[in-house]
């Protein structure tokens, strides 16, 4: 069974098949074509089908991180600038959150958000950054709330100079029960900052294990804090979800966008997305129809990007003993989604992290290899379903130990950070450029 993070267990392996080219295979008459003829096919067919794609050029980037880092994210200022956080071990029992600035090639020195004991780290739920337009910066961290061991609150702070100085953490959920709060994602909502979390004040008194139960469920919530940290009112975007998948936000025009895990009754646990457009949040709604059963949580979260009204959902799935890694687009601001593509070529453990490109999406996963490694691995995928190739962008293992590799991109520049899980760990960062595209 796949885990809640935090449980003493290695996660089980899921199989599949890996194309050790990192490419798609094709077959027929068009592989006799020439290219003129092949697009034309392509275009009167109303069918997608492959196209030339520059290869992702990767290269390192010396990463901030010290000796023992882990739980990177990555996010862009107000200014464009790249931001990257972390979590270090700070002696005796005590953690920092540190974040360092993109200066073309190089990361600013680290500073630091916060640091103090009795933190809830954990691998699959961790820290983030976000900034408002006006430059104004939100961080949250994970600190215990009492001793059972899922309890937990959120806790924010903002800065206004830059991430010089940093405010008091404020509390955005204001139930006041030592229950779950957390996988906390982040959006700029105009003047405030929107902030999203799992939470288990239902739960109070049930055992992990029975957070499916009547009036135990896992819900989804959101509010606003505006630039002083003070909250707005708490609303419930969904009352029963998956415990401990990650969530994602993006705005899309004037349109706030939330994806997570769903939760039917029946467990099934696809991947759902709420909108809040002209003030009022819509019901959540399926981006695809995986119809994954599974009794437990998978702790593998969807990823939303956005440009305009062009909308990208990432995600997991191992509906029908498959494992996948599916993207779906929408047109329309996430109202509706087209059929999903399958990113990966084999066996993916997902992971995923997403970025728009044009007309099309960059997304990251991890991928399984041999006697318990893994890959971090990027593609392109456009609108019309082709996909690009396939880039490493490094070895790494598919032990939660590795973590979760976040992508964020800044004009024609994407960074990739992951959780080397050598002797001893850190957080590592790459760097891509991405090609010019085709008139």
């Amino acid at each position: 069974m796949l885990l809640h993070p935090g449980r003493g267990r290695e996660d089980r392996l899921l199989e599949g098949q890996l194309d050790c080219q990192g490419r798609r295979s094709s077959a027929g008459p068009v592989l006799l074509m020439n290219r003129l003829a092949a697009c034309l096919l392509v275009v009167l067919s109303g069918c997608s089908g492959p196209r030339t794609e520059t290869p992702l050029s990767v290269r390192d980037m010396a990463s901030p991180a010290g000796a023992g880092s882990g739980e990177p994210n990555l996010a862009v200022g107000a200014d464009g600038h790249v931001l990257l956080s972390w979590i270090e071990p700070a002696g005796e029992g005590r953690h920092a959150l540190k974040f360092a600035t993109l200066d073309g090639e190089t990361w600013s020195a680290p500073r630091t958000i916060a640091q103090g004991a009795g933190w809830f780290v954990n691998w699959a739920d961790f820290p983030a950054l976000a900034a408002l337009p006006d430059g104004t910066l939100f961080a949250h961290w994970l600190a215990k709330s009492g001793p059972s061991t899922y309890a937990y609150d959120v806790q924010v702070v903002t800065s206004r100079d830059g991430g010089r100085t940093w405010s008091r953490p404020v509390v955005p959920h204001r139930d006041g029960t030592q229950t779950e709060h957390g996988f906390v994602s982040m959006t700029a909502a105009t003047a405030a900052m929107g902030v999203v979390w799992l939470d288990g004040r239902k739960t109070a008194g049930a055992g992990h294990g029975d957070h499916g139960a009547p009036g135990a469920a896992m819900a989804l919530m959101f509010t606003t804090l505006d630039p002083s940290g003070a909250p707005g009112p708490e609303t419930v975007l969904d009352d029963r979800v998956c415990d401990c998948c990650q969530t994602d936000a993006a705005r899309s025009g004037d349109t706030t966008l939330v994806v997570y895990r769903d939760r039917s009754d029946k467990e099934v646990r696809d991947i759902s997305i709420v909108r809040l457009a002209g003030g009022k949040w819509s019901a959540p709604r399926t981006v695809a129809d995986d119809r994954w059963e599974i009794n437990g949580c998978p702790v593998n979260g969807p990823a939303v990007a956005a440009e305009g009204s062009t909308v990208a959902v990432a995600w997991f799935t191992a509906a029908n003993d498959k494992p996948m890694v599916k993207i779906a687009f929408s047109g329309d601001g996430g109202e509706r989604f087209e059929r999903p593509v399958q990113v990966d070529e084999g066996r993916p453990l997902g992971r995923v992290d997403v970025v728009m490109d044009g007309d099309g999406a960059l997304v990251s996963w991890l991928e399984q290899g041999e006697a318990g490694a893994a890959a971090v691995r990027l593609r392109r995928i456009a609108r019309d379903g082709s996909r690009g190739p396939v880039a490493t962008i490094a070895e790494s293992t598919g032990a939660r130990s590795s973590g979760f590799p976040r992508l964020a991109r800044s004009g024609s520049k994407v960074v990739v950070a992951w959780r080397d899980a050598a002797d001893p760990p850190k957080v590592r960062t790459a760097g891509i450029d991405l090609a010019p595209k085709a008139p």
